[in-house]
């Protein structure tokens, strides 16, 4: 059964940053790329970062976080993590993570970790 669990989420202030993390289990994670997804208030979830598979795998990130989020995984851990820095509040959204570079590979979902920045 695919599981992914995601964790760290909180509230921050604007220029802070936090650290997400996503454990993953019923799947070959290493033979598989790994992207963030996240969704705002009222709108639809988009997908935000991924990484190739391999411990040096290709990274891809949309223009609005380039430069300031940084994804990351452990193989051996089957973890995929999401560092974020210098937060805006057009950051706040609950964030997913899932199979597949810039693409989904499965239909399953976490329960996404809540991201509010604000004063």
């Amino acid at each position: 059964q695919v599981q992914f669990v995601e964790s760290g989420g909180g509230l921050v202030h604007p220029g802070g940053s936090l650290r997400l993390s996503c454990v993953t289990s019923g799947f070959a994670f290493s033979t598989y790329g790994m992207s963030w997804y996240r969704q705002a208030p009222g709108k639809e979830r988009v997908l935000i970062a991924a990484i190739n598979l391999g411990r040096g795998g290709d990274t891809k990130y949309v223009d609005s976080v380039k430069g300031r989020f940084t994804i990351s995984r452990d193989n051996t851990k089957r973890v995929v993590f999401l560092q974020m820095d210098s937060l805006q509040s057009e950051d706040t959204a609950v964030y997913y993570c899932n199979a597949g570079f810039w693409t989904r590979q499965f239909t399953t979902w976490g329960p996404g970790p809540q991201v509010t920045v604000s004063l």
